[in-house]
C-alpha cells in the first residue's frame, strides 16, 4: 500500500509540475538522453532557483529522489508532500549520518539521487558555472556506493522569481544540460578516485556551461542572477509626479517584503560549516 501509495504521489506530482512549468516555461534540454540511463547514480546540478529540482524533474524519466533541508520538513503540508516524492531531510547543523545512510541505500537499489554540491543558491563568482570550488560530499558518496555522477547545468530558472515570467502566455525560456557520466575510479585509492571525480565534475560545469551559451546565444540577462535581483526587476522604473502615489507605495511595499523574505531564505538554504565538516568526517568512516 505504501509503494502505490509513492507510486501515485509520484505520476501525480510529476503530471503537475509538467502542467504548471509547461503553461509558464519554455524549457529547452540538451543531451536528454544521458538523464535517461539505468541504474542508480547521483545527479549533481547547479543551484540558481528554488524551482530547480522541480524543473529538471519534469524532464527525466525516471524519479529523482532530491535531498531537502531538513527545515522544509517541518511544515506540515511541505512536509507531507516531499515525503511522498521521496525525498529526504539533509541536517545543516549536525553531523546527519541518516541523510548520508539513507543516500548510500538509495543509490545501492539503483535509484537516482539528487543534490546541488554548491551548498545552496549560487550566481556569478559564487557558483561553480564561473569556477568555485566545490563543496565536499558528491564525490564520496559516489565512491562509496559505486555509482557514476551525472552533472547537470541549468540556466533561466531564476527568472521565475518575478511575477511577469508568471503572467499568462508569458513562457520564461529555460535551459538545461546533462553531461556523460562520470566513473567512481574504482581501481583508485579513495581520496585519488574522490579527487579525480571532484575535477571532472567540476570540469563538466564549465563545459555544459559554455555549450548551453553558444548552443542558444544566451544573453547576459540569461545568466543567472541574484532571486533579489530578479525579484527587484518588477518594481516601477519611472512614476509621473501626481501618478497614483499610494499604488506606488504598496508596489514598492510588496516588493521590498519579497526581497526580504527571499534574502532569509536564501541564508537559510546554505550548508552550515561544522555540519559540512562533520558529514565529510562520518562519510569518510564508512569507507
Amino acid at each position: 500500500m505504501r509503494t502505490l501509495f509513492h507510486s501515485f504521489a509520484n505520476y501525480a506530482a510529476r503530471i503537475s509540475m509538467k502542467l504548471l512549468f509547461g503553461c509558464v516555461a519554455h524549457v529547452r534540454v540538451l543531451k536528454r538522453g544521458n538523464a535517461n540511463q539505468d541504474g542508480g547514480f547521483l545527479l549533481a546540478a547547479n543551484h540558481i532557483s528554488h524551482f530547480d529540482p522541480f524543473i529538471i524533474s519534469s524532464v527525466v524519466r525516471r524519479k529523482i529522489d532530491w535531498m531537502a533541508m531538513a527545515e522544509f520538513f517541518l511544515l506540515p503540508v511541505l512536509g507531507f508532500f516531499l515525503r511522498a516524492v521521496d525525498a529526504f531531510p539533509a541536517d545543516r547543523y549536525r553531523a546527519d549520518r541518516k541523510t548520508i545512510r539513507t543516500a548510500i541505500q538509495r543509490l545501492k537499489q539503483g535509484r537516482i539521487i539528487g543534490l546541488f554540491p554548491e551548498g545552496g543558491i549560487r550566481d556569478g563568482p559564487r557558483s561553480l558555472l564561473e569556477g568555485a570550488p566545490l563543496r565536499p560530499g558528491a564525490s564520496t558518496l559516489a565512491h562509496i556506493s559505486g555509482v557514476p555522477i551525472l552533472p547537470c547545468v541549468i540556466v533561466g530558472s531564476d527568472r521565475l522569481y518575478s511575477k511577469k515570467s508568471w503572467l499568462p502566455l508569458r513562457r520564461t525560456p529555460i535551459w538545461i544540460a546533462f553531461g556523460n557520466p562520470i566513473p567512481h575510479f574504482p581501481n583508485l585509492e579513495k581520496s585519488a578516485a574522490r579527487a579525480c571525480i571532484d575535477r571532472e565534475l567540476a570540469a563538466a560545469f564549465k563545459i555544459l556551461f559554455a555549450e548551453l551559451r553558444e548552443e542558444f546565444s544566451l544573453t547576459s540577462d540569461d545568466l543567472p542572477h541574484p532571486p533579489r535581483e530578479r525579484i527587484a526587476s518588477d518594481a516601477p522604473k519611472s512614476l509621473r509626479p501626481f501618478g497614483r502615489p499610494l499604488r506606488h507605495v504598496a508596489a514598492i511595499s510588496v516588493d521590498s517584503l519579497m526581497c526580504a523574505s527571499m534574502n532569509l531564505v536564501q541564508s537559510r538554504h546554505r550548508l552550515h560549516a561544522r555540519s559540512r565538516d562533520e558529514m565529510e568526517r562520518y562519510v569518510t568512516e564508512c569507507e
